[in-house]
């Protein structure tokens, strides 16, 4: 079995390769170790046990010797390839559990020289794959975060203004339509203004306006009061003095929230919610809960994984508790 690493600048170029051949593919390489270690010794055994021996016939003394001595050395040899390739299988564990969007995990460096050559190798390559992975979210988000707020301005500047002057010439119509067509214009209205607002409700949720205006206080308040829609209660407790934080704190801090809020309001089966943000010692907490279903046994998909990776960002702790709660602890000043 061979592994080898290439790691090439930034790229971070991981190419691993396992050659396998023949029926022994799926033997582990302790058994393949023992096996040829303890072949000599039975061999040894076997042959003083039959033609080879001291004495003819083979004294039962002679014999306990032999077996007994056999057994100790497979022993020995069992015990002492054991200690030697734990430290290979705990690596192993580690790689299988390994997962960028929970960084800090490492393998134990331990065992004979090579082994902790190849543990240290890894971990090397670990805190690369990390950062070369927030620097890629970094730049993603933040592409994101622009054609957001090019979409909203779009929206707003071009759809919502022409939006806008349907309404004015449908008012116009109304008035010079005849009584049967005016109720029919009046109709038309309405769903027009209908998606005006529903226009520019998008446009806000695109580009937190009131985030950049306002602050986070009033922008999260903000959040609560539009969700607090279709059968949903959300409760809010959002201080006014908060630590000082970066903008892109706040904006993390935002988008977990309205994530959080949203996924109570889509899968959740909730009709009550919870926002709360408090300051803590050098940091700032948010709690986004609710009485619905949680996500149970199901794998967390792309929203919590989007979380995941805004919190790694700005150095953030974000953790899904029991239920459905999502808790965000983001250092005050902001940050890695």
């Amino acid at each position: 079995m061979g592994v080898i690493t290439d790691i090439r600048g930034r790229g971070a170029t991981v190419k691993l390769s396992v050659r396998r051949a023949g029926r022994g593919a799926n033997v582990s390489l302790f058994w393949r170790i023992f096996s040829l270690n303890a072949a000599g010794p039975i061999v040894a055994a076997a042959l003083l046990l039959g033609p080879v021996t001291v004495s003819t016939p083979t004294l039962p003394a002679e014999a306990l010797v032999v077996v007994g001595g056999l057994a100790l050395l497979l022993v020995g040899n069992a015990l002492v390839l054991r200690l030697g390739l734990a430290p290979l299988q705990r690596l192993g564990r580690a790689m299988a559990t390994a997962d960028l969007l929970r960084p800090g995990a490492r393998a134990a460096v331990a065992g004979p020289a090579e082994t902790a050559e190849l543990i240290t190798t890894y971990n090397t390559m670990l805190d690369r794959l990390e950062s070369e992975r927030a620097a890629g979210a970094a730049r993603a988000l933040s592409a994101q975060e622009r054609e957001r707020r090019r979409i909203a301005q779009e929206l707003h500047d071009e759809v919502g203004q022409t939006l806008t002057a349907v309404l004015l010439q449908l008012k116009r119509v109304a008035d010079r339509a005849p009584e049967g067509l005016r109720e029919e214009v009046h109709q038309a209205q309405e769903a027009t203004r209908a998606g005006l607002d529903e226009i520019r409700r998008i446009a806000r949720r695109l580009r937190p306006g009131v985030l950049e205006e306002l602050g986070l206080a009033s922008a999260l308040r903000a959040l609560a009061t539009e969700f607090t829609t279709h059968g949903l209660s959300v409760r809010h407790q959002v201080p006014g003095e908060l630590p000082p934080l970066t903008e892109e704190s706040e904006l993390v801090l935002y988008r977990v929230a309205q994530e959080g809020l949203t996924n109570t309001a889509r899968h959740s089966g909730a009709d009550r919610a919870e926002l709360h943000l408090r300051p803590c010692p050098d940091a700032v907490e948010l709690v986004v809960r609710d009485n619905g279903k949680g996500l149970g046994e199901a794998p967390e998909g792309a929203g919590i994984r989007g979380m995941r990776e805004r919190a790694l960002l700005v150095g953030a702790e974000l953790s899904v508790g029991p239920g459905q709660e999502i808790r965000l602890r983001v250092p005050a000043g902001g940050g890695r």
